[in-house]
């Protein structure tokens, strides 16, 4: 039987990183997906890559036991990574929540999530919530940079 949660927040996942992808497309130039200004220190690319970084670890590495291997400080460090080549970094992270969503079982997400990343211990399922609320918190941001950028 299908898990009603596990499609539907497969659906959520999928839906903000398209949306992800439009954002990035509307910017006029790829120079503007890494300005900064004043307050503003995280750029839409880095934020790309954060949260591919993020769902290609903790989805793919981590519960689909995937050969990605994170680097987080990149995450926030890279500057310039050309717009092709964050759309499939967009690409990979859709991959890792398709290939692992669909595979966890009702006991798998009831147990707790098998990295303490919340700084107590937490169940797989809430941890996936957490996960789409980062990603669509994320989304915010950079649809809100866009309009300040570009």
């Amino acid at each position: 039987m299908k898990n009603l949660f596990v499609d539907s927040l497969q659906n959520v996942l999928l839906r903000d990183l398209s949306k992800l992808e439009s954002e990035l497309l509307l910017y006029p130039d790829e120079a503007s997906l890494w300005k900064v200004d004043k307050a503003i220190k995280n750029p839409a690319g880095n934020l790309c890559l954060h949260l591919c970084g993020n769902l290609q670890h903790y989805f793919g590495a981590v519960l689909g036991k995937s050969d990605y291997v994170r680097n987080r400080d990149n995450e926030f460090a890279a500057k310039n990574v050309s717009r092709e080549n964050l759309i499939k970094e967009i690409a990979s992270a859709k991959k890792a929540v398709s290939d692992t969503l669909p595979t966890l079982t009702e006991q798998q997400l009831q147990a707790n999530y098998p990295e303490d990343v919340l700084g107590k211990p937490t169940t797989t399922l809430f941890f996936l919530v957490h996960l789409s609320a980062h990603l669509n918190y994320h989304l915010g941001q950079v649809n809100y940079h866009r309009r300040l950028v570009a």
